[in-house]
C-alpha cells in the first residue's frame, strides 16, 4: 500500500495537486503517526503493547488543504480508522447517550466511549470547534477516555486550541481539556498564502438568477466540483434542539431557502450553521414581501450570520439582490441585505 508521502508525491506528479510547502511540512507528522500505527499490537500476559503516538491537531486558515491531507492519510492506513465531521460525530455521541439514559445507565457516556474505542485505533475529525456548553463538557471526558485507551486522534480546525469555545459559557470548566489536548496531540499550524477553496470559486458566478433548471444545473456543477457529490445530512445541536442541514461535506453545506428560512429558526441556529460551514449553497430564494414576511426576516438574519462569519455563499434566486424585496414592510431594511449579497459575490470575498 502507498504511504501518505508516496501518495502525495504521486498526486502532485499527476497534476491532481499543486505542490505546497505548507502541505509538505505536515508529511513528517503523518509519517510519525503512520509508522507507530503500523506496529503490531502485541497480545498476551507479558507483552506490552506499543505506546500510542501523539495525535495531530492541524489548524490554519480556510481552504489550505487540511481536510484533503487528513483524508489522504486515512486512505493510506491499514488499521481500523474512521474519518468523520466533528459536528456529525458529536450528534452520534448525543444519540448514544440518550439511548444509554433510556436504558437506565448511570454514566451514559461510558458505553458510548467504549463503543468507539472497541472499533477504531484512529479517529480523524474534520473541522473541530465547540459552540455549545453541553458539547464542551462531553468532549473533555470523551477525549480523556479515547487517549487513555490508546486511540489516536487527528483533527482539523480553523482555530488554535486555546481559542476553542472562546468566550463560551463557563469556559473555565473547559480549560483542562485544552491542556490535555495540547499534551496528547502535536499542534501544527498550516501557514500557506493560498486558499485553494477560494481559488476554485474565483472568477466563477456565485449568484444564479432566475432560479430555473439552468440555475439548478449550474448549482449542481458547483456542488460536484466542491464535494464530488459526497454530501450527507448533518444535524447540528443548538440549545438542545436539532437543526438538520440536508447535505454537507468537508465544510460545504447545501440547503434550500425553505429548509433554512421556512422553519422557525433563529440567530443561534444560523450562527451554528455559519460555524460549521465555510461555503453555503442555498437554492431557490423566492421574491420576498408581505406574503412571506417571516421567511424574509429569517433570511435577513441568515445573511447577517453568514456575512459576519465570512462564509462564501453560492445561491439561486428569483431575482437580483436589489429586486428580491420590492414591496411591503421591511424594504428599507432589506437594502443592507441586498448590499451584503452583492459584496458576497465579489472577488476575494470570505
Amino acid at each position: 500500500m502507498e504511504s501518505f508521502a508516496q501518495r502525495y508525491e504521486r498526486l502532485v506528479s499527476e497534476g491532481a495537486l499543486t505542490r505546497d510547502p505548507a502541505q509538505e511540512a505536515t508529511i513528517p507528522e503523518f509519517k510519525r503517526i503512520g509508522t507507530a500505527l503500523a506496529e503490531p499490537v502485541k497480545k498476551g500476559w507479558f507483552k506490552k503493547a506499543p505506546e500510542a503516538p501523539k495525535g495531530l491537531y492541524l489548524w490554519g486558515g480556510v481552504g489550505r488543504g487540511k481536510s484533503m491531507l487528513m483524508d489522504l492519510f486515512v486512505e493510506t492506513l491499514d488499521v481500523p480508522s474512521r474519518r468523520v465531521h466533528f459536528h456529525a460525530f458529536m450528534q452520534e455521541i448525543h444519540a448514544g447517550m440518550h439511548k444509554a439514559r433510556a436504558e437506565g445507565v448511570e454514566d451514559a457516556l461510558a458505553p458510548v466511549a467504549k463503543a468507539v474505542i472497541d472499533n477504531v485505533r484512529l479517529l480523524a475529525f474534520d473541522e473541530m470547534q465547540i459552540t455549545d456548553i453541553t458539547d464542551a463538557m462531553i468532549v473533555g471526558r470523551l477525549f480523556e477516555a479515547l487517549f487513555a485507551a490508546g486511540v489516536v486522534v487527528i483533527t482539523t480546525s480553523n482555530r488554535v486550541p486555546d481559542d476553542l469555545y472562546k468566550d463560551g459559557l463557563n469556559r473555565q470548566l473547559f480549560l483542562p481539556f485544552i491542556s490535555i489536548l495540547k499534551e496528547r496531540m502535536v499542534v501544527h499550524e498550516m501557514v500557506s498564502p493560498t486558499d485553494y477553496r477560494q481559488n476554485r470559486l474565483a472568477g466563477n458566478p456565485s449568484y444564479f438568477t432566475p432560479a430555473n433548471e439552468e440555475a439548478r444545473a449550474q448549482i449542481d456543477a458547483v456542488w460536484s466540483d466542491l464535494t464530488g457529490n459526497a454530501g450527507a445530512p448533518l444535524t447540528l445541536i443548538v440549545n438542545k434542539r436539532e437543526v438538520e442541514i440536508p447535505s454537507f461535506h468537508n465544510g460545504v453545506a447545501r440547503a434550500s431557502f425553505y429548509d433554512l428560512c421556512g422553519r422557525a429558526l433563529g440567530p443561534a441556529d444560523y450562527l451554528a450553521l455559519a460555524g460549521a460551514a465555510r461555503v453555503l449553497v442555498l437554492e431557490n430564494i423566492p421574491e420576498l414581501g408581505r406574503s412571506n414576511f417571516n421567511e424574509a426576516k429569517r433570511f435577513v438574519t441568515l445573511i447577517d450570520a453568514l456575512y459576519e462569519a465570512g462564509v462564501q455563499l453560492i445561491c439561486s434566486a428569483a431575482a437580483k439582490p436589489e429586486y428580491l424585496y420590492i414591496e411591503g414592510e421591511g424594504t428599507f431594511e432589506f437594502e443592507r441585505t441586498a448590499s451584503r449579497l452583492r459584496e458576497m459575490q465579489s472577488e476575494g470575498w470570505g
